[in-house]
Order: C-alpha cells, then sequence, then structure tokens
C-alpha cells in the first residue's frame, strides 16, 4: 500500500499576489488607522487628565467634573434616541419585508436608503426651524398636565430646543441605519419555517413573532447598537438644536439641557487655546472608548449568532 502523497500546491500568478498583497495592506490600513487615532488622543490627554482650574480655564476644579455632564448628556440623548427609533425601525422593517406589496416595499427601501445619505446639517436646520417650535406647544402641555412626573417637570422652554428635541433629530437620523440591517435580517428567515408557521394556522402576526423575530433577535440587537455608536458621535444636528447649560439633569423639556461631548468640542474649539485644546481632546478620547466599546459589542453579538437549522 503505497503513501498518498500530499496534493501539488497551486502555482501563484502575479495577479493573485498583487491582489492578496493589496487586500493584505488595505486591511493592515484600518487597524494602522485606528491605532494611529488613539495613540494621538491619548497622548494629547495626558495634560487635561491632571489639569485644573488654573491650568485652563473651561475647568472649574478639575477634568473629571467637567467631562461628567458631558457624558451624561451624551449617553442620555443617544438612548433617548434609541428609545424611539428601535420600534419606529422594527415597524418598518416589518412591513417592508412582509406586509407592503412588491412595488411599494421597494419605494420604501429607496426611500431609507435615502435618507441615510441625508447631511446632518440639513436634520439641523429641520429641527431648529421646524420641530422645535412644531413640539414646543406639545412640551408645555405634558408639563402643565403632567409636570409631577421627573421627566416632564420644570419650567419648559419657550424654544423648544431641548435634549428630547434633539434625540427626536437623532432618532429620525439613526432610523435609516437599524431599519436596513433589520430588513436583511428579516428577509434571510427561512422560508419553511414560515410556511410552517402558517400552516400550522398562526396569524401573519403569529409567524412573525414565532419565526421570524427570534431568528432576527440577536441582529436586532446589534443594529440597535450600531444606531446607538451612531447617536453617541453625533456633532452637527445636536449642535445646532440642543441649547445646552452644562449641566445633569433628567427634566426633557426645560432650557438647562445637558450636552454632548461632539457638539460642545464642535462649538468650544475654535476658541480654545493652551491647555484647553488638550481637555477638548481628552473628551473626545472619552467619546472614542464609549463609541469603540458599543462598536465592539455590536460586532460580539453579530459573531455569537446562531443560524436556525432546516432547511432555507
Amino acid at each position: 500500500m503505497t503513501a498518498t502523497s500530499a496534493p501539488a500546491r497551486a502555482k501563484q500568478r502575479p495577479g493573485d499576489l498583487w491582489f492578496s498583497g493589496s487586500a493584505l495592506f488595505a486591511g493592515s490600513m484600518i487597524l494602522a488607522t485606528l491605532a494611529a487615532v488613539a495613540l494621538f488622543l491619548i497622548i494629547q490627554s495626558v495634560p487635561a487628565l491632571t489639569a485644573t482650574s488654573a491650568d485652563a480655564s473651561l475647568l472649574t476644579t478639575d477634568f473629571w467634573d467637567y467631562v461628567w455632564p458631558l457624558l451624561f448628556g451624551t449617553v442620555w440623548a443617544a438612548l433617548l434616541a434609541l428609545i424611539m427609533a428601535v420600534p419606529l425601525s422594527l415597524g418598518v422593517a416589518l412591513f417592508i419585508t412582509h406586509y407592503a406589496p412588491r412595488r411599494l416595499a421597494q419605494a420604501l427601501g429607496y426611500i431609507v436608503d435615502l435618507l441615510a445619505a441625508v447631511p446632518s446639517v440639513v436634520f439641523g436646520l429641520w429641527g431648529i426651524l421646524v420641530l422645535a417650535p412644531a413640539t414646543q406647544p406639545a412640551y408645555a402641555w405634558l408639563n402643565e398636565h403632567l409636570g409631577w412626573f421627573p421627566l416632564f417637570g420644570g419650567e419648559v422652554s419657550a424654544t423648544g430646543r431641548t435634549i428630547f428635541t434633539a434625540s427626536i433629530v437623532l432618532a429620525v437620523m439613526v432610523v435609516p441605519i437599524i431599519t436596513a440591517i433589520c430588513r436583511e435580517i428579516f428577509l434571510q428567515t427561512p422560508r419553511l419555517h414560515e410556511e410552517a408557521a402558517l400552516a400550522l394556522g398562526a396569524t401573519r402576526w403569529e409567524m412573525i413573532r414565532m419565526a421570524v423575530l427570534p431568528f432576527g433577535r440577536s441582529g436586532i440587537v446589534s443594529a440597535a447598537m450600531l444606531g446607538l455608536g451612531r447617536a453617541l458621535g453625533e456633532t452637527m444636528a445636536v449642535a445646532m438644536v440642543l441649547s445646552a447649560t452644562g449641566t445633569v439633569s433628567l427634566q426633557l423639556f426645560t432650557s438647562t439641557n445637558p450636552s454632548t461631548i461632539a457638539a460642545n468640542i464642535a462649538l468650544t474649539f475654535p476658541e480654545a487655546y493652551g491647555v484647553n485644546i488638550n481637555v477638548l481632546i481628552a473628551t473626545g478620547l472619552i467619546l472614542f472608548v464609549v463609541t469603540f466599546a458599543v462598536n465592539a459589542i455590536a460586532r460580539w453579538i453579530v459573531s455569537r449568532r446562531k443560524e436556525f437549522s432546516g432547511a432555507n
């Protein structure tokens, strides 16, 4: 009995070598760019971490007292936006994939994709010129009738430029991202699972609840996390809409609103000098870490996603 010989290795052509080398270089550049940005932020942030009010005019005591309200406002606005965006995105994605006629579904899909391409400054103009004046009477009504609830208490802003208005703008901006991902996840649901549920007498909603949503649960979570990452880093729309005072407050309709890190950097950096620049870069490092953590969690959830067994 003769030993089996090892299979001959395919000859590498010049085109294959060039293509594999280019792909390796492109992938390495992503890591190199991310490492360069992180290194720049860390080096420039070191002087700010130990700075006091005597070193930087932006600080009242130290850096952590300065960044805490900004971090709170960033997370608070993003969470409010996510609470509004996720149910709407799920509804739109389910309507496109399981309820709408084919032509209408295609048109809605194009509109959703087009909405993601609208510049953030356009959303900011819409928020400050249209949304804020339109929602101010509703804020006043909620404050008058439900002011006992902590979120609706306080003195209502006369302009409507509140943290809740900024959150609505953020929700509109992240809806296309979450909708597009959920739409693709729902379309991957095995057809036999849907047909089996319908054959057993389930209604369309029961079929979605038993077959579609369980299949796409981890994809929905990852889509929400990616939308959260976009909301955390949004700058111009929030800077244009939000009337910030740098305080920590859970009240949604007052004029004393916490700012966000990205908006604060955009508004303060042109006039910053000396250690103040390092302070703003250090706040950017905090935002970088938070955003990176959110996207890493999303990728981890996606990587753990297990397909349903059965025929597709």
